[in-house]
């Protein structure tokens, strides 16, 4: 079983279009996704696979989407930690979905500790610091 991350904490997958089919895309963690093109058209959600806590290609991926345009529900899968939670959420990811073992290790209460991550943004603060002199 799977248990899916937001800022609210840890709670159950709600994705009821399941994940087959045109509407939803899973990708490896080493796809390019500039060349997904005119594949993205009618696309809701998109699952970004890390196969490694050590692998943050999917963070690039994930940025790389939003900047294309892409709007739909973008999800975090697989061997994310909740140390990288702030980060994910910054590059345009709206969940994580991690494995009950990892949930088990690692709480709720270290994943809802960084759910209010746009407050802990230092590049945000240092820009603001740097525009106010």
């Amino acid at each position: 079983m799977t248990v899916i991350v937001t800022d609210a904490g840890f709670g159950p997958d709600t994705w009821e279009g399941g994940f087959e089919g045109a509407n939803v895309l899973d990708l490896a963690s080493d796809v390019d996704p500039t060349t997904l093109g005119d594949q993205l058209d009618g696309v809701e959600m998109i699952r970004v696979d890390f196969p490694s806590f050590a692998n943050g290609r999917g963070f690039t991926i994930a940025r790389t989407l939003r900047l294309m345009g892409f709007t739909g529900r973008l999800r975090a899968k697989g061997h994310v930690i909740s140390d990288q939670y702030a980060m994910a959420r910054r590059v345009g990811f709206d969940e994580v979905e991690i494995s009950d073992e990892l949930a088990a290790r690692q709480p709720e209460g270290e994943w809802k500790f960084r759910a209010n991550w746009q407050s802990h943004n230092y590049q945000a603060r240092v820009r603001a610091t740097s525009n106010a002199a």
